[in-house]
């Protein structure tokens, strides 16, 4: 499908996926249905990704799953979701709802990864993304720890994809994610999304429990930003694939960081919670201001330029 391109200044390409502008709606806020999607792209964001799905459906975590508090979102809702059988249902194909669309996957076991992934191809997404990161899930050894299990999860999502362009959504609970991040790339990924949450707790001293009923959840929010800029900086200087550079991202000048960083395309998520669903618009106005006022013509003038 053919989508409507404005704006030069802004208009990025990535996996040869051309974007409007470089805003991405991050995986697990809104891109549940084709109107939330559709809704969401006419908020100006460059490309949707859909909520995680895998091969069954999931009803997560029970209440109370998230919750914020200054510059700190956590949530820990568990992967709930239709499943990708019922998702084919209802979506058919993604390519005809007015924006690219990036379909979220993950699974159980490895094989898991694979199986969804041949499904999600077949509603002809613009990109498939693995989440092999929730960092709430347990899935026994943490897949996204370790450089081997992250190589052939690559591997298999690749072979199951046909020509569709895959990205890892790496997690910042390693000790190395440069190492992960490279093994993915040379297991095959065409892109690197980071990053998902950061591990975290918090206790409520009257009731004296943990908030969250999983007692840990994934912290989001303007909070993940330092981290997810630090992970972007790391991985940029690693690879050589793109970054679609996610985590607190709230403001324009927080988009700006991230491709100075080396990111590519930026997720928003957690920002809807500041901002409302504007914010892809007012993300990009603000881009906009900064690159006149800086007489900066493109993202490419500045893209990875904090390396120098």
């Amino acid at each position: 499908m053919l989508f409507t391109f404005k704006n030069k200044m802004l208009q990025t390409n990535l996996c040869n996926i051309r974007l409007n502008n470089p805003t991405i709606l991050a995986s697990g806020i809104l891109g549940v249905t084709k109107e939330s999607v559709s809704k969401v792209g006419k908020n100006g964001a460059g490309a949707v990704t859909l909520k995680s799905l895998c091969h069954e459906e999931r009803t997560g975590f029970s209440n109370p799953t998230m919750f914020g508090y200054n510059s700190v979102f956590m949530n820990a809702v568990g992967l709930p979701g239709q499943g990708i059988d019922n998702a084919i249902k209802d979506f058919q194909r993604l390519d005809n709802l007015g924006v690219p669309v990036i379909g979220s996957i993950y699974g159980y076991r490895i094989e898991q990864f694979g199986e969804v992934a041949k499904k999600m191809a077949s509603l002809n997404p613009s990109m498939i993304e693995v989440d092999i990161s929730c960092p709430h899930m347990d899935y026994g050894k943490p897949y996204y720890a370790d450089p081997e299990l992250t190589s052939k999860i690559t591997e298999s999502v690749k072979k199951n994809s046909g020509k569709i362009p895959v990205s890892i959504k790496l997690s910042p609970n390693v000790y190395d994610i440069k190492e992960i991040a490279h093994a993915a790339e040379k297991a095959g990924a065409d892109a690197i999304t980071a990053i998902n949450a950061v591990s975290g707790m918090v206790i409520d001293i009257d009731a004296r429990k943990p908030i969250l009923t999983n007692k840990t959840g994934g912290i989001t929010g303007p909070a993940l930003k330092p981290i997810a800029v630090r992970c972007v900086y790391e991985i940029h200087e690693t690879v050589k694939i793109p970054i679609i550079g996610t985590g607190g991202v709230t403001y324009g000048k927080d988009a700006i960081e991230m491709v100075m960083a080396g990111a590519t395309a930026v997720g928003i998520g957690t920002g809807i919670y500041y901002r409302g669903i504007g914010i892809f618009k007012k993300v990009c106005n603000e881009m906009e201001q900064w690159m006149k006022k800086n007489k900066v013509k493109n993202l490419e003038e500045i893209r990875g330029c904090a390396h120098q």
